[in-house]
C-alpha cells in the first residue's frame, strides 16, 4: 500500500496537468473521483478508497503533504530513521556503514541514510533527519569562530 501511495504521488508531481486538476477547486469532486478512478486502475483497495475520499472531501490537493507525513508516520512506527549524511568527498561503503552504525547505536532506530557530497564542507559532515541538523564540517565551525569573533567586538 504504502509503495502504491508513493507511486501515485510522483505521478501527480511529474504530470503538471494532473496536479493542475487536482489542485483546481472548481473541479468537481465527483469528477476528480472518477479521473482517480481511471487512473488507479487495479492499484490496492485502500490506496483506492483512501484516494477518492480524499478527493470527494476536496482534500486530494494536498496528497503530497499528506504522503510526506504518511511516511514518516510509518517510519516512526517502523522504528526507522531517515537520514541525509552529506560530506566533503565521497565515502566508502565501509566509512559509510560506520557512521549509520553508529547513528543506529545512538538512536536505537533502523537508520536509512542518502548520501550526498558536497566539496564546499571542507571536511566533517552534515547530518540531517526532519527537523534536527547537526552541522559537524570544518565550514560550519569556520563560520560559527566567524560569529563568535564578530560579536565579539
Amino acid at each position: 500500500m504504502h509503495e502504491e501511495l508513493a507511486d501515485f504521488t510522483a505521478a501527480v508531481v511529474d504530470v503538471p496537468e494532473l496536479r493542475a486538476v487536482l489542485r483546481n477547486p472548481q473541479v468537481d469532486p465527483r469528477t476528480t473521483s472518477r479521473i482517480l478512478d481511471d487512473l488507479l486502475g487495479d492499484a490496492d483497495v485502500l490506496v483506492r478508497n483512501f484516494l477518492r475520499l480524499a478527493a470527494e472531501k476536496g482534500r486530494i490537493g494536498g496528497i503530497e503533504e499528506i504522503t510526506r507525513e504518511f511516511e514518516r508516520l510509518v517510519a516512526a512506527e517502523e522504528r526507522r530513521l531517515n537520514v541525509e549524511l552529506t560530506t566533503a568527498y565521497e565515502l566508502s561503503d565501509e566509512e559509510a556503514a560506520q557512521i549509520v552504525g553508529q547513528i543506529e547505536q545512538a538512536s536505537g532506530r533502523t537508520v536509512e541514510a542518502t548520501r550526498n557530497v558536497d566539496p564546499s564542507l571542507i571536511g566533517g559532515l552534515v547530518l540531517e533527519a526532519g527537523s534536527l541538523r547537526v552541522d559537524a564540517s570544518v565550514r560550519g565551525r569556520l563560520e560559527r569562530l566567524r560569529r563568535e569573533l564578530v560579536s565579539s567586538r
